[in-house]
């Protein structure tokens, strides 16, 4: 049996003499006092510390990224825009109208437009990310129908946006594909925008 001193007495049988016999061995060992469990504790509370300091240091690192761009808000927000149509080739201006965007905490992005009747186009629907300073980028996509119901075209626009120091406006310009219901690519457009922050 282990004894509080460590020791553990075995008994053992001589087999060919019959005799049995008594001996002892130390068991060396750590005991756990009282100092070595707090300085256990100490460690494992340090460890836990430190963990916590990982995480929250990710944490505020991806803050500071969405909040960057010279405004507490950054593109983050709901915007009114007026979206302008050229020609790319002569830089002719085909058509004006406003629309209406809400850029999302995480990365989405949502419009709505009056240069469609609402009958024949979807919400658009995208993702937009900061690409440095004060410049961000979105892509969005919309699907159009015939006066009949029927899918015809996809949309996609391509926006690179720069926000103005306040974050209160913004500027920028699109880049319009039109593809046809296999996916093949048949009419581009250009554009440029004008926002200002939804109060």
């Amino acid at each position: 049996m282990v004894t509080n001193a460590g020791q553990c007495h075995y008994a053992a049988v001589d087999r060919r003499n019959g005799v049995s016999a008594t001996f002892k061995t130390t068991i060396r060992r750590t005991p756990l006092t009282s100092r070595n469990k707090k300085r256990f504790a100490a460690s494992r509370g340090a460890a836990l510390v430190l963990a916590g300091l990982l995480v929250l240091g990710s944490g505020l690192t991806a803050t500071a990224q969405s909040a960057n761009a010279g405004s507490p808000n950054g593109l983050e927000g709901t915007w009114r825009v007026q979206l302008t149509v050229s020609d790319c080739q002569t830089g002719q201006v085909l058509r004006t109208f406003p629309t209406l965007f809400a850029f999302a905490k995480g990365g989405t992005v949502t419009f709505t437009t009056a240069g469609q009747l609402p009958s024949l186009a979807t919400p658009g629907l995208g993702t937009w990310h900061h690409m440095d300073d004060h410049t961000y980028s979105a892509v969005s996509e919309v699907f159009i129908f015939s006066p009949a119901g029927a899918w015809i075209q996809t949309h996609r626009l391509t926006r690179i946006i720069e926000v103005s120091t306040d974050g209160d406006q913004f500027t920028g310009t699109v880049a319009l594909q039109i593809f046809d219901t296999n996916g093949n690519q048949i009419v581009t457009g250009c554009g440029t925008n004008v926002g200002s922050r939804m109060k």
